[in-house]
């Protein structure tokens, strides 16, 4: 199993389309085969700051997520919304191991 925080800084004007698109993105995401979950966070003390938390069975199912309509359109349409480029940081998951208790 595998999980990939994405950091993402928006500009402040757009930060409703940038949820909205999340929320397209977040939809599609949680359907796919081997997602465990897909979160959009927004920093409490600063809006423009999020974290997106994806889950996969497998680094392959995670790779199959960046070759999907939804993810190909969040990424095109949020780009030019981010204050700098997202960061994108792997990791191993440890607790829970079972995937039931996803």
């Amino acid at each position: 199993m595998i999980v990939t925080c994405v950091y993402v800084e928006v500009k402040p004007e757009y930060i409703q389309d940038f949820i909205i698109e999340c929320n397209k993105n977040h939809l599609g995401a949680t359907s796919e085969e081997g997602n465990l979950r897909f979160d959009i966070l927004q920093d409490y003390e600063n809006p423009c700051k999020y974290l997106l938390y994806e889950a996969y069975e497998s680094e392959e199912f995670s790779a199959v997520h960046k070759q999907t309509p939804h993810y190909i359109a969040w990424k095109s349409k949020v780009e030019k919304m981010m204050a700098k480029p997202r960061n994108g940081i792997k990791y191993r998951i440890i607790c829970p191991i079972e995937s039931d208790k996803w």
